[in-house]
């Protein structure tokens, strides 16, 4: 296995992880989102990761979650553990 396909599997999982956060916020917010593109992130160190994520979801829409992803010997899925939505494309993307 080469450097390049590990990354890319590596970023596939990740994607996928990605899509059920995006299931994880369906449910919290009773909302479906049809578009679900990242725009930017912000990473804090933990007893793992937090991924504080801007989401564009359609419109003039946005809205800001924060995924956990636990240390890697736990072998856990992402977990969205908070979530502000109304946000704007201006709207600073902050810890919460």
């Amino acid at each position: 296995i080469t450097y390049i396909e590990f990354n890319t599997a590596l970023v596939i999982c990740f994607l996928l992880s990605f899509l059920k956060v995006k299931s994880q916020l369906e449910e919290k917010t009773n909302k479906t989102y049809e578009k679900f593109e990242a725009v930017e992130y912000k990473s804090q160190v933990v007893a793992g990761i937090n991924y504080y994520i801007k989401v564009h979801v359609g419109g003039n829409s946005y809205v800001h979650i924060k995924v956990f992803k636990s240390l890697p010997y736990q072998n856990k899925p992402l977990e969205l553990s908070g979530y502000q939505v109304d946000k704007t494309k201006d709207d600073e993307l902050t810890g919460f």
